[in-house]
């Protein structure tokens, strides 16, 4: 009989989303995944999503607690978790960045009490060492790292395409330099390397996901393969970020499809730039920096991929399946 593992449903777009997916998939010849709704990015009004959330996963949660099986749990729900319940949660911590809170003044107040609740929980996992670092200066010690994956059949398809014809489907002359930024969501940086590049009619800011801060460029919501293609198509990555994020799967993915990279070496940005090699932005010369890390040989990217590379979908589910195994 396979353990019983609850979660909440890997729905969505998000880095954090994506690892649960991943997660769930790489592991679900071993484990019975049980699920509740994810309710936070169903509403329209961010402000108080999060309160809002809570209250509707209450009930679910109180129906949880004499459930058989561990938890696998990466939201502030785990505040209604009982401490019995915690004793067999494996909590994700991605990132903490206030800057996302939805609910102010109450929400830094929930985060202060989850840091608190922590040592309760059979383990903690991050997903970079920054912030398990950051964890540990919290009072939270029993903590490990298990970083992103990547699916490198996705990834070497990718690299194989012909760059010519990716560059065409996305209406980029032979003289143009696409810069990907990443997301184009609040706190990421797009319209900040934009504005630093405006006016050179040979550099192309592009940016992917859900446009939620308006920007006015080159931007593609698009599915998985047409994304990566697109990632074919660009020359130099840019991810300048405001915020302070765990691992950043655009950026990393960037990596791995071969583009010469900046990275602003905050929190988990920058565990990836030190074990890529990856220097970081400066806005003041960023169009100097683009045309030089443009004209870096896509052949000596190889070593930024190789160190990526080790984070497959194997790494990922021998990482888990050994904890999952341990907690069980």
């Amino acid at each position: 009989m396979k353990p019983v593992v609850h979660s909440m449903e890997p729905i969505g777009r998000t880095g954090g989303r994506a690892y649960l997916r991943m997660l769930h998939e790489t592991t679900a010849e071993q484990v019975e995944w049980r699920t509740i709704p994810d309710y936070k990015r169903t509403y329209r009004t961010r402000r108080w999503r999060k309160v809002r959330h809570l209250a509707r996963l209450a009930p679910g949660i109180r129906a949880m607690e004499h459930s058989a099986g561990t938890f696998v749990w990466d939201d502030l729900s785990l505040l209604l978790f009982t401490p019995a319940m915690r004793a067999r949660t494996i909590f994700v911590l991605h990132h903490y960045e206030p800057l996302q809170h939805d609910s102010a003044p109450i929400e830094a107040m929930l985060w202060q009490r989850l840091f608190a609740v922590l040592p309760q929980c059979a383990a903690v996992v991050c997903v970079a060492p920054y912030w398990a670092g950051f964890l540990r200066a919290h009072g939270v010690h029993a903590t490990e790292v298990i970083y992103n994956a990547f699916d490198l059949t996705e990834i070497d398809w990718a690299r194989t395409l012909d760059r010519d014809e990716c560059r065409a489907e996305f209406d980029l002359a032979p003289d143009t330099i696409a810069v990907y930024t990443g997301k184009a969501v609040h706190w990421k940086g797009t319209e900040a390397v934009a504005a630093a590049l405006a006016g050179d009619p040979d550099l192309r800011v592009i940016a992917t996901g859900h446009n939620t801060v308006g920007f006015t460029g080159t931007h593609y919501d698009l599915p998985r393969e047409p994304y990566l293609r697109l990632l074919r198509a660009c020359d130099v990555g840019v991810f300048a970020p405001q915020m302070q994020e765990g691992w950043s799967r655009c950026a990393a993915e960037a990596l791995l499809a071969g583009l010469p990279c900046l990275i602003r070496p905050i929190a988990g940005l920058g565990d990836l730039a030190t074990l890529t090699g990856q220097p970081a932005p400066d806005l003041a010369r960023l169009r100097e920096q683009i045309y030089e890390r443009a004209a870096v040989p896509r052949t000596e990217m190889k070593e930024a991929y190789e160190a990526l590379a080790k984070f497959d979908p194997g790494y990922f589910a021998a990482a888990w399946g050994g904890l999952l195994a341990k907690i069980a």
